[in-house]
């Protein structure tokens, strides 16, 4: 396993990098990789292509329609099959709130698989509106659309012909991610530090925003990675989610992180499928290539900066963070 003690501005930068077909590319050396910094070229300094111990914190959602929680309950069985005894691992739900299960623990020992079998949920069917009692049922007679005396309707009802108010669904996706990351933020940071997101993306009520936990993610050199499921793992789904109407839910912003931070996400259907996604997502993340250079810009100014990886091979797809935020605090 590789071990690196990082100077204060040194930045280490995991690259994937993949062929048309997603098959990962082997046999890359440092003269292959171009590596730019706010649109100036870096020195790499230390690179390597040794598996990299991860500590690895994951996030399950609980908000899943029913059907679709129990495919993900049967496959979490397999999560510990796709971690080393190198790795470790903590693990967090969320519906409208965010509970951690566990601290880190070893990615083979005994807790592990008790932590999730705890873990597991029945899921969150919408819901099915009342329309029975005083307050949820029709007028028989109406004016104007409105009942005019609740005392000659069915129920004494005042309320709008048809009308039936649904409660706001809470899929508090980003405070979930910000609470895994605070937890990742404290392991040693020669380790890759990952958060692993099994949900359908959905994000509403939040306290945090995405720009908040995006940078926090950034500062902390942690990458996120994602099994898609339910709905949003259908084709095309993926792409129709990139538009988003102000105000409302988002219906997958998942890619949005994965794409920041310099993760993968795979749209997973069914319970098969989904154990697949965890091994091959784990292996990709410890077998990265990893670059490492010293920043030309100073540390203290808190800016963010842009990085872009170029690899010179044709046809091949390159993954790695977008940029990062400093911090002055110096690397153990």
């Amino acid at each position: 396993m590789a071990n690196f003690v990082l100077q204060v501005n040194e930045v280490q930068v995991p690259v994937t990098v993949k062929d048309p077909k997603g098959n990962p590319v082997s046999g890359l050396t440092w003269r292959d990789f171009t590596i730019y910094e706010n649109n100036v070229r870096e020195n790499i300094r230390v690179f390597s292509v040794d598996p990299a111990a991860l500590s690895i914190a994951f996030v399950i959602d609980q908000t899943l329609p029913s059907n679709i929680m129990a495919e993900v309950n049967q496959s979490m069985g397999a999560i510990q099959a796709a971690l080393t005894p190198y790795d470790e691992a903590s693990v967090f739900s969320y519906t409208h709130f965010t509970k951690e299960w566990t601290g880190f623990t070893g990615g083979q020992s005994s807790r592990l698989p008790a932590v999730l079998s705890l873990a597991q949920s029945t899921g969150t069917d919408p819901s099915i509106p009342d329309t029975s009692g005083p307050l949820a049922s029709a007028c028989s007679l109406s004016v104007n659309g409105n009942c005019p005396d609740p005392n000659l309707q069915p129920g004494k009802s005042t309320q709008t012909i048809g009308y039936v108010p649904l409660p706001k669904e809470i899929h508090a996706l980003n405070d979930a991610i910000l609470a895994a990351a605070k937890e990742l933020s404290t392991r040693p940071k020669e380790r890759r530090r990952i958060i692993y997101v099994i949900s359908d993306g959905k994000e509403y009520g939040s306290k945090a925003t995405w720009k908040e936990v995006v940078r926090y993610l950034e500062t902390n050199n942690i990458t996120v990675y994602a099994t898609l499921v339910g709905q949003s793992a259908q084709w095309g789904q993926e792409w129709l989610d990139r538009f988003h109407l102000p105000f409302e839910m988002y219906d997958n912003i998942l890619y949005k992180y994965t794409a920041a931070t310099g993760g993968d996400m795979l749209a997973e259907r069914g319970t098969n499928s989904m154990e697949k996604s965890y091994a091959k997502i784990s292996a990709e993340a410890r077998n990265q290539y990893t670059l490492l250079y010293l920043s030309h810009e100073s540390i203290y100014d808190g800016k963010y900066r842009s990085i872009d990886v170029h690899v010179d091979r044709p046809n091949v797809i390159v993954t790695a963070k977008l940029g990062y935020y400093p911090s002055a605090q110096e690397y153990k």
